[in-house]
């Protein structure tokens, strides 16, 4: 699912880096040593943490659009994009061994091709999915 989240980042005390949250999103926080870092530390840190949302079945928060935020001295406020469909696919590579039933011609014919039967599965389901 694709979402965009306002980021409230604010620069480190007395330290090179920022801090960043997004409010909406309880205890989703991070750093970087730099602001590029900063950002994709905290898009990292969103999409982990709507994922385990959606694997607890949990609503996701509602998000806010920048001006909803009330002015804090220091901090700015980025809009954050992810999609955590293409997260998990990029990060979740673990293997589940699942069973599928064939008809005896077609395991056959797939053996004797060398056909990779789990692959053609895997490019099929990326296919209905809509993701390459």
């Amino acid at each position: 699912m694709r979402m965009i989240y306002t980021a409230a980042l604010s620069p480190k005390e007395n330290s090179n880096g920022y801090y960043a949250r997004i409010p909406d999103v309880p205890g989703c926080v991070t750093t970087g040593r730099d602001l590029p870092e900063t950002l994709d530390n905290i898009q990292d840190a969103l999409a982990g943490c709507l994922c385990v949302l959606e694997d607890e079945h949990q609503p996701l928060p509602t998000p806010r659009l920048p001006e909803a935020f009330e002015d804090e001295p220091g901090v700015v406020h980025a809009l954050i994009s992810v999609d955590t469909l293409k997260y998990r696919m990029e990060t979740d590579t673990h293997a589940v061994r699942k069973n599928v039933s064939l008809p005896a011609w077609m395991a056959t014919l797939a053996d004797q091709r060398g056909v990779n039967c789990s692959q053609v599965l895997q490019d099929a389901l990326r296919n209905l999915f809509g993701r390459s």
